[in-house]
């Protein structure tokens, strides 16, 4: 066993990545450049305001991201956001590109969920935070000026882990319907180590040590690492996925988490819930933070299927 799959070691190592994490986030701040986000696709302006949702874990603070409000209408429909950082890092503020270019091209509310982390909250408490806010979010529309009926959820590496966990919570527990979930590089398989995995690329970005400090801190204990909401990629979970929520997978070719993306969108696709699998092509995990023009081309594909998924047409403005 690696030393930094020791959860002590692992947890002590997850709290000063944390640290570190927020201190460079100030000094940045400081510098003026914490915008540098923001500053991203800028023809799609930020139009937010805060909230918070009440959970069994913990209040889950979230930015709401707002479309362009039309003359009249009916309100438009919401997509909860679920950022990466390995179920580890705070990372909320780097999906701020991802949160304004859906609400301005695919006219949707996009909740960004500040959801809780490990190891201060180790599995379960994040994904039965973030299910629990999404019934929130689902019944509380009115209110907040969204259609809670037409629902999606989505994220990106760990959020993308959990917004699978939200779908398969949702449909053993009777609901709220969700009209799309968007999987873009999850994890799937905590269960399977990551000295298991074999990337296409010679030098994927996802290394072992990484792994073990991520895997550890959020699930401590390695047989709970089969979890359904965890590994649904794993062959131990053979639950009847029908019903489930429709689902776009989105991985990247050189990316470590590649076969398992893969291979739960095949477990989809025999339930009848694949709406498509798209691998983007010589791409690695997270490839979307510094590419623009790639990121702009898979953004866009996760527009058209929202406003697909949400009766709004397939046209991307």
């Amino acid at each position: 066993m690696s030393l930094l799959a020791r959860p002590a070691v692992a947890q002590l190592a997850a709290r000063t990545m944390q640290t570190l994490s927020r201190l460079a986030s100030r000094r940045a701040s400081g510098a003026g450049s914490d915008a540098s986000w923001h500053a991203r696709f800028p023809e799609h302006p930020r139009r937010t305001r805060e909230l918070t949702i009440p959970t069994t874990v913990a209040p889950a603070r979230a930015t709401v991201y707002l479309p362009e409000a039309a003359a009249d209408g009916p309100p438009p429909p919401v997509h909860v956001n679920l950022h990466g950082g390995g179920y580890v890092m705070d990372l909320t503020e780097i999906d701020d590109p991802l949160c304004r270019f859906l609400a301005a091209r695919a006219g949707v509310v996009v909740v960004n969920l500040d959801y809780v982390v490990a190891p201060q909250h180790p599995f379960p408490e994040p994904p039965r935070q973030a299910f629990e806010a999404v019934r929130w979010i689902a019944s509380h529309g009115a209110e907040q000026g969204w259609d809670g009926t037409r629902l999606t959820v989505g994220g990106q590496s760990a959020g993308g882990g959990l917004a699978a966990a939200v779908a398969r919570q949702a449909l053993e527990e009777g609901g709220p319907e969700i009209a799309l979930q968007v999987l873009h590089y999850p994890p799937l398989d905590l269960a399977t180590g990551a000295r298991d995995k074999r990337a296409a690329g010679p030098r994927p970005m996802l290394r072992p040590w990484m792994a073990d400090v991520f895997d550890t801190s959020y699930v401590p204990d390695p047989k709970r690492r089969a979890d359904p909401l965890v590994s649904p990629a794993h062959p131990s979970d053979t639950a009847d996925l029908t019903g489930i929520a429709p689902a776009l997978v989105i991985t990247a070719e050189y990316d470590l988490l590649q076969a398992e993306g893969a291979r739960y969108a095949e477990r989809l696709r025999a339930a009848g819930a694949l709406t498509a699998f798209h691998d983007v092509a010589g791409a690695d995990h997270g490839y979307d933070g510094q590419d623009d023009e790639r990121a702009r081309e898979v953004y866009a594909l996760i527009t058209r299927h929202l406003r697909q998924a949400v009766g709004a047409g397939d046209r991307v403005d």
